[in-house]
Parts: structure tokens; sequence; C-alpha cells
């Protein structure tokens, strides 16, 4: 019975609808939580319902400094209309560090993490897109331990 079930939601989902995504889009990723903030953001759509996103984010002050670039494949469906939903996995990698000032035993570094996405989407018929997801991520490498997870809106143009 739960294979049949299985099957079936597998069916159901892959017929959800064509998303009809723009080949280009590029913009700000406006994040919270664990993230570096706001990040340039930028999608190449591979077919009607993949993708792959890139995200880079650069975050300083007094005594901390890094940055990051994170790239995630997408899966995307489409509920009506503009309104799209999607999913995917990738990762993360980047460097930080501390100043001269820091009292600690690790001062700056590199860091590899792997990450989740998910999130829901509206494309107008002018180009703009809104977006509104989650990123889970969790160290691989330096704060390998690490559980992080960034809610970010994003405001992107589709070419």
């Amino acid at each position: 019975m739960r294979r049949l079930f299985f099957a079936f939601v597998l069916v159901l989902s892959a017929n959800i609808g064509n998303a009809q995504l723009s080949k280009h889009a590029i913009g700000l990723r406006l994040g919270g939580g664990d993230g570096f903030g706001t990040e340039i953001s930028y999608q190449h759509a591979l077919t009607d319902r993949n993708r792959l996103e890139f995200d880079l984010g650069m975050y300083s002050n007094n005594i901390y400094s890094a940055w990051g670039l994170a790239g995630i494949y997408q899966w995307v469906w489409n509920i009506e209309g503009g309104f799209n939903w999607y999913a995917g996995a990738g990762g993360r990698i980047g460097s930080w560090s501390y100043s001269h000032n820091y009292i600690g035993t690790e001062n700056s570094g590199i860091f590899l993490a792997a990450a989740g996405n998910i999130g829901i989407e509206y494309s107008f018929p002018v180009g703009i897109q809104l977006a509104l997801d989650a990123r889970p991520e969790i160290g691989l490498i330096n704060r390998g331990d690490a559980f992080r997870n960034n809610i970010a809106f994003s405001v992107r143009y589709q070419f």
C-alpha cells in the first residue's frame, strides 16, 4: 500500500504543470538568520523545470569579514499562472576572518556547507520575479557541526 501511495504522489507531482522558466534572472536575495544578509543572486534555467541558482554574499564589520558563494540545483513546479514553488539541493563555500584584535584560536579559514532550498515565487509579466525561500545548511568543513537556516526575500529581473 505504501508503494502504491508513493507512486501516486510521484506521478501527481510530476504532472502539476510546467513552470515556464525564463532563461536568466539576476537580482538581490535579502536574507536573515545565519546568512550573509544581502546576496547577489543569479538563476540560469537548464530546462522548463530545472535551474541553477548562484548567490554571492559578503559581510564585514569592525572585527569580522566573510564571503560565501552558494550553488543550488532547483526543481520548479507551477502552481497557477506566474506562481511557482521550488526545492533544491547544493552547497556553499566561502572564507571568514577576524581582525588582529580577535582573541581566540581560529581567526580565519574556509568553510564548506551542504545546503537545501525550498521556496515560492511569483513572476510578473514585466519580467520582475519576487520570491520567498528558506535555505538550511549543515557545515562540513570549519564549524562542521553547525546548522544554519537562512530565510530570504528575493527580487530579480528575468531576461
